[in-house]
């Protein structure tokens, strides 16, 4: 399934449960205003709006429809605010690729099952902003949002498979955990703006293709 990019810039924000990538988002949309728009998170989306949800992790067959629900609802709200707003920037709270993590078993099996494949959907964002879980330092991720189930541990581990696969994008910045939650968020906002104000209507972003981190 060959995305067909826009030209406009698109952003991803992913990373482990409990990183910050929801409140960097808002923050970042208030500071800038109307050049960016985000695409909210489809799993949230999908969950809060009543798909059922497998109560038990080893429920194969509810959690691969679960995702491949996900996965499209995610592709489409993208095209649908792309279309809405055709000259802002899309600043999406996760990416296509994030099922893969979240699959049971290899992620491969996962792109192949939607029709597609890692490279493709890496291929539809023009950058990706890591946020480390808060807990891979031991900190809680507890944050209100009552569609997060993952305990502790299971943070640790999604946060792992997530980055191993966001991390082959070519313009990838890992925002590490950090014990101040505003210094985090500083340093994640302070890359969202190089990013942003780099990019030029029409054309993709390039950083001379290297992967950055944030320290």
């Amino acid at each position: 399934m060959k995305k067909e990019h826009n030209g406009r810039c698109r952003i991803v924000l992913t990373g482990g449960p409990g990183g910050g990538k929801t409140t960097a988002a808002d923050l970042f949309r208030r500071e800038i205003g109307e050049r960016v728009v985000i695409v909210p998170e489809a799993g949230t989306m999908v969950f809060a709006g009543g798909f059922p949800r497998a109560r038990d992790r080893r429920d194969r067959q509810a959690i691969v429809a679960a995702q491949k629900a996900i996965y499209h609802v995610q592709r489409n709200l993208e095209d649908v605010q792309s279309a809405l707003f055709p000259n802002r920037i899309l600043l999406c709270d996760r990416g296509t690729v994030d099922g893969g993590a979240y699959w049971p078993g290899d992620p491969h099996e996962f792109f192949e099952t939607v029709g597609t494949t890692l490279e493709d959907e890496l291929d539809r964002y023009d950058a990706v902003i890591f946020f480390e879980s808060a807990a891979v330092g031991g900190m809680s991720i507890e944050g209100g949002n009552p569609i997060r189930t993952e305990s502790m541990h299971e943070a640790v581990a999604l946060d792992g498979r997530l980055k191993k696969l966001w991390s082959r994008h070519p313009h990838f910045t890992l925002i590490p955990h950090n014990p101040s939650f505003f210094k985090k968020i500083s340093f994640a906002l302070a890359a969202l703006d190089a990013i942003v104000s780099s990019w030029k209507p029409g054309r993709r972003i390039h950083h001379g293709g290297k992967k950055t981190r944030k320290k």
